[in-house]
């Protein structure tokens, strides 16, 4: 197991810059997931933690040794592709000793028929047969040895390719989107089994993604990266209850946060002709900040149905979405929102008809301010405070 310690990363191909001032420390063990939209850099990231990209400034350490310039075979990591790179000529068991005969026969010994006669061949084969059972065993995948690749389904492919990682006992995995290629339902099985091996090994994991539900549902940490930069490090359940930026915010959950256009007021904040009572806290930010325009965000759990002749934010119904556990009411709010504003009611609530005009009521302490640049403006938040005053 080991740290990975990635410190002022910046990459350019030509005159365009794909990394910027990265800044990323994963503790030895963790399960960290790079979540981002595509092309937003995290598996360039990725692939220079790997070796197999060269950056163009910073430094990367593994374990406390600096890696920049060795081969990606001296960085004792583990690689899992989107493609699995299974070899289709050779079995699974012979797919997932590829590494282990690599690093354990020599090349007479890796012969076909020569090589199992030299010394030292039988032994070495009986114990990479080991370690191919062992790692087999873990996946579920022994009565499946046999097969090549042809003869076995996506989630079945990916397994060998776990399998062939692990057999190395890296320091770290790196897995770059490795379920993108499978259908939704064998994603959601494979998320679980890739956290529970995360949990057997306890080797540190470093995971790319663009699905949100992979990164919130494995991860110990999320970074959302936009744009080749780390827009917020943090918990799962803290990027999506306190996200540091407006783009995290409208990234991360489904569905997608509310979006309310804003104004900086004498009182506050108001929406329209309307005030909106955010409680004393934001409210005095919102009185501090030097933006006119202001960004209120709040999720479909966080407001309620109420009175569109007294709520401050009113709209006309446009359509339900029942989940069967919930349902989801559509409102269009017109010019104040970036698209339909969701509520989230329980399907026992008395719902709506479509085209009946409703009010939004936000429930205390649960709206999110954030400025004209997207950056929060939290209560109390000194630092945003300063740097509102800047």
């Amino acid at each position: 197991m080991a740290s990975i310690s990635i410190h002022g990363l910046n990459k350019s191909f030509g005159t365009t810059s794909v990394l910027r001032d990265i800044d990323l420390v994963i503790d030895d063990g963790e399960f960290m997931t790079l979540v981002g939209p595509s092309g937003c850099g995290k598996s360039t990231l990725l692939r220079i933690v790997a070796g197999l990209e060269e950056a163009s400034s910073g430094s990367v350490r593994i374990a406390g040794r600096a890696v920049d310039g060795l081969r990606p075979s001296d960085r004792d990591l583990s690689m899992v592709f989107q493609s699995y790179a299974l070899y289709p000529h050779l079995t699974v068991a012979q797919n997932i000793a590829v590494p282990l005969r690599m690093r354990r026969l020599s090349t007479l010994q890796r012969l076909p028929l020569l090589g199992r006669l030299l010394p030292g061949s039988r032994a070495a084969l009986a114990w990479i047969a080991e370690e191919v059972e062992q790692a087999a065993q873990m996946l579920d995948i022994t009565p499946l040895l046999g097969r090549k690749p042809s003869q076995l389904s996506g989630g079945q492919r990916q397994r060998v390719a776990l399998g062939r990682a692990m057999v190395r006992h890296p320091q770290a995995f790196l897995m770059d989107e490795p379920l993108s290629n499978l259908d939704a339902k064998l994603r959601v099985h494979m998320r679980t089994e890739i956290a529970q091996l995360h949990r057997r090994l306890g080797t540190t994991f470093l995971y790319v993604t663009h699905d949100q539900a992979e990164a919130m549902t494995m991860s110990d940490r999320v970074a959302v990266m936009m744009d080749g930069l780390i827009l917020q490090c943090d918990a799962p359940d803290r990027v999506y209850d306190d996200p540091a930026h407006l783009r995290v915010a409208e990234f991360i959950g489904s569905p997608r946060i509310n979006v309310v256009h804003a104004m900086r007021v004498a009182g506050g904040v108001a929406l329209g002709d309307r005030p909106l009572n955010l409680g004393a806290g934001l409210a005095a930010v919102a009185l501090r900040s030097t933006d006119a325009r202001l960004t209120l965000a709040f999720r479909a759990e966080h407001a309620t149905l109420g009175d569109a002749a007294t709520a401050p934010l009113r709209g006309v119904v446009t359509h339900l979405e029942n989940l069967g556990p919930e349902v989801l009411v559509h409102i269009d709010a017109g010019s104040l929102a970036d698209g339909p504003i969701v509520v989230r009611i329980a399907p026992q609530a008395v719902r709506p008809a479509l085209g009946e005009a409703v009010g939004v009521v936000l429930r205390e302490r649960a709206p999110m301010l954030f400025g004209e640049r997207g950056e929060r403006l939290r209560a109390g938040d000194a630092h945003a405070e300063e740097a509102l005053r800047g």
